[in-house]
């Protein structure tokens, strides 16, 4: 991939990395900009179902099988016990503005935590120096970093296109 800017977004199952995503894309997109995503699964995951073609060829052996239909496709890349790292996955993505990136917590980019006090979980951010801002649906008067409203997807999407350097 050339060029995009990564963005991860982290937090702790349940604090609501992905509905922020959801309500992120459309305001990103609609300010003109390409963006795409990466969601790590930490449990295994299959896009496809017994007895289908595309499940046949796999069973059988195929180390890629990609589905194309009329508005998409799908690569299934079948790759063992060794799991390929971001920046090669990364790599096969197209060119685009903005990559964000769930569920890489640990991956040396720039994160938004994405925090709920209400969980009872310890915040990313005191252990985690890549996290660059906080969005919590409550005041976090010890953090030293940015707290963005986690109920306001605006402010968080002016955040990050500000931050990125994506203002237009």
């Amino acid at each position: 991939m050339l060029a995009s800017r990564l963005l991860g977004i982290a937090g702790w199952s349940g604090a609501g990395k992905t509905t922020l995503i959801e309500a992120l894309l459309p305001l990103l997109i609609a300010s003109g900009l390409r963006v795409s995503t990466v969601k790590h699964a930490h449990h295994g995951f299959d896009l496809d179902r017994p007895g289908k073609d595309s499940f046949r060829h796999r069973a059988a052996g195929a180390h890629e099988v990609m589905l194309l239909g009329d508005r998409r496709f799908a690569l299934m890349h079948e790759f063992g016990d060794a799991a390929p790292g971001l920046a090669a996955l990364l790599a096969r993505m197209d060119p685009v503005d903005l990559v964000l990136i769930e569920g890489f917590r640990d991956y040396p980019i720039p994160q938004l935590e994405v925090h709920r006090p209400s969980l009872g979980l310890t915040p990313l951010w005191r252990d985690h120096s890549q996290v660059a801002a906080v969005a919590s649906d409550a005041p976090l008067p010890d953090c030293p970093l940015p707290v963005l409203d986690l109920n306001a997807p605006e402010q968080v999407a002016g955040w990050i296109k500000a931050r990125e350097g994506l203002l237009f």
